[in-house]
């Protein structure tokens, strides 16, 4: 028993210079610098994404359906076919409509040919009535064949202008049998078959532009006027992706049961993952921006009376009691208790004790006992 007992004092005489050693060595503790922000108030909403352009694409000329080459959740780009109507009876009006615009045309050069005549005609007839070489009468109907030559020959052109218009809508027809996207997007609805018989006007399909979604909130009245469109605004959708908005418009509507206005965000960056409907909060700013100061919270430790902050005081652990305001980010705004350039401790702060020994590493830096291969000491 007096052996064992012997053993365990020379122990503790020989640890004990060791652990005097690491108790006097100061606390290596990570820190970083108080800064100024800006910072302004915001309101937390809640919206959701929107259609910005969604088409019921539709028919422009009557037939019979023979092709619908897509199918729901199809992407197609602008110009992309949809739907093919059948085209035997257009080709065949496109025909006749050229064939009428060659009748018309030699009809022209008729009218043309008669015309000359009835104008050379005229000019002799006048040349001779001066000298009295023909009577009045003759010379009234020289001038009545002249008249109804250029009639017929503006009657012509008329039939050239409207072979040429009804060719136009001919084709017109033909090319509006197939049905094109108007835009780059997402096939959410096919309303047509093949063989079905569709009028002019009926629904082919719903489309969606994916590239232009915005986002829609009702934002309390109260809070309209100090809405600022261009402003900058944050958010999250619920699958916890943080969303970076414009304020683009307030809409002129109010819901009177929620005393909310609906207002519109254009969305910075559109991700495939984004669907019509997707909840998100927003933190709408409705206050000015002003600098302020702000503090790491992981530099804050929660002490009796409130908030702590420990400060790097030419290598002493000096705690300051801090009032904190707004959060912002991984900092919260400080009321007081702190400056602009104060070094704080952000890792290595919660067993320090005031006028402690530290040695800081600065802001990101790992402590000297990790760089060591040691564990960091533990005060207290």
């Amino acid at each position: 028993m007096r052996l064992r007992t012997l053993k365990l004092a020379a122990a503790l005489a020989v640890m004990t210079p060791a652990f005097a050693i690491a108790q006097g060595r100061p606390a290596s503790v990570q820190t970083d610098l108080v800064e100024m922000a800006e910072m302004t108030e915001t309101v937390t909403v809640f919206g959701e994404i929107v259609a910005v352009r969604e088409s019921d694409v539709a028919t422009r000329v009557a037939g019979v359906v023979n092709g619908v080459p897509i199918q729901v959740g199809a992407v197609v780009n602008q110009g992309d076919v949809l739907a093919r109507m059948d085209t035997s009876r257009l080709e065949i009006e496109v025909g006749s409509a050229e064939a009428q615009l060659a009748i018309a045309s030699a009809g022209l050069e008729v009218a043309q040919v008669q015309a000359d005549r009835a104008q050379i005609a005229f000019d002799r007839a006048e040349n001779l009535v001066a000298n009295a070489s023909i009577s009045t009468a003759q010379f009234d109907d020289r001038a009545s064949d002249l008249a109804s030559a250029l009639g017929g020959l503006a009657e012509a052109r008329a039939r050239i202008a409207a072979a040429e218009n009804a060719i136009e809508l001919a084709r017109y027809n033909l090319d509006n049998a197939t049905i094109r996207a108007p835009f780059d997007g997402i096939v959410l609805d096919v309303t047509t078959q093949v063989g079905q018989f569709a009028a002019s006007g009926s629904q082919v399909a719903t489309l969606l532009d994916i590239g232009t979604m915005e986002v829609e909130a009702n934002v309390p009245s109260r809070f309209v006027a100090a809405l600022e469109p261009g402003r900058d605004v944050t958010g999250r959708n619920d699958a916890g992706r943080d969303l970076t908005m414009i304020l683009r418009a307030v809409l002129p509507t109010e819901f009177s049961e929620t005393r909310t206005r609906p207002v519109r965000f254009t969305l910075k960056a559109i991700d495939p993952s984004f669907a019509i409907g997707q909840p998100v909060t927003l933190d709408v700013p409705i206050g000015a921006v002003r600098d302020v100061i702000v503090v790491p919270k992981d530099a804050l430790v929660q002490a009796r009376g409130g908030w702590t902050a420990f400060v790097n005081e030419d290598g002493k652990a000096a705690p300051r009691t801090v009032t904190i305001g707004a959060a912002l980010g991984d900092t919260f705004e400080v009321v007081s208790g702190l400056a602009p350039g104060d070094e704080v401790v952000v890792r290595g702060n919660e067993r320090l004790r005031p006028g402690q020994d530290i040695a800081p590493m600065g802001a990101g830096g790992p402590p000297a006992a990790a760089q060591a291969g040691e564990t960091p000491a533990e005060e207290g």
